[in-house]
């Protein structure tokens, strides 16, 4: 078994230990108070940040709202949203819950693309921007995620290298903080662009195994063509079509 088989084992074993929900969650009402002056990028990334609760379960992981064209998304990690397609997910903002629907599932680069029939009526969704390229190494990045059993956290960080990974090739690697419950998060630029979909965190084994919380595994938005992504859910019309199935 290599190295980030065991990583993504420990991730799926360790979610529902890490994050217990019973029944539907309902989050407190918050206190927020965000610097004014932050970019503004900032606080639109953590408003599309959504806690994805797993049914049955309870256990969570965190995902982001997205709009592609005239579809409504949550993109977050296979691993959390591990069902078969037409399962349904529980998306959280704040007080505000909808039902995701799982529509694609990429278990080898562990990316999974959730969709929502209604969409969210207090926050607004990212726009569809993925990076063409991966990111350089010393990309500055932000992401917003529910790590463990806390309320929505927003991180800073940076691209700090690149392995090669089980999926479609180069995993990238941030300098940044993450733990278990933060999985799914979308990864942006200081420009909103998308980087990629946050799925483990590192783990070394000498001198003793012990989790690497400021390393962070993250599949690239490389490894998700979304048209095709779609493609089974457009499928799944006659007439009416969205239009971002034409």
């Amino acid at each position: 078994m290599n190295y980030i088989k065991i990583l993504l084992i420990m991730l799926v074993s360790t979610i529902a230990y890490a994050a217990p929900v019973t029944g539907v969650y309902i989050p407190e009402k918050p206190i927020e108070n965000i610097n004014a002056g932050r970019p503004a990028i900032e606080k639109k990334v953590r408003e599309a940040a959504l806690r994805i609760t797993v049914p049955l379960t309870g256990g969570h992981g965190s995902g982001s709202y997205i709009k592609y064209k005239d579809l409504y998304l949550v993109f977050t990690a296979q691993h959390v949203a591990s069902g078969a397609l037409g399962m349904n997910y529980l998306a959280t903002h704040k007080q505000e819950s909808h039902i995701a629907t799982l529509i694609y599932s990429d278990p080898i680069n562990d990316i999974a693309v959730l969709y929502l029939k209604t969409s969210f009526r207090t926050v607004s969704p990212m726009k569809f921007n993925p990076l063409k390229n991966i990111a350089s190494v010393g990309t500055n990045i932000i992401y917003s995620g529910y790590p463990s059993t806390h309320k929505l956290m927003s991180f800073t960080g940076r691209v700090a290298g690149y392995e090669m990974g089980t999926g479609s090739g180069k995993e990238i690697i941030l300098q940044t903080y993450g733990w278990f419950g933060c999985s799914g998060s979308m990864i942006y630029t200081l420009k909103g662009q998308q980087v990629g979909v946050l799925y483990g965190v590192d783990i070394e084994y000498y001198p003793e195994t012990q989790v690497q919380e400021n390393m962070i595994w993250v599949a690239p938005m490389s490894d998700i063509d979304i048209d095709r992504a779609i493609k089974p859910f457009c499928d799944g019309y006659v007439e009416n079509r969205p239009k971002a199935c034409k």
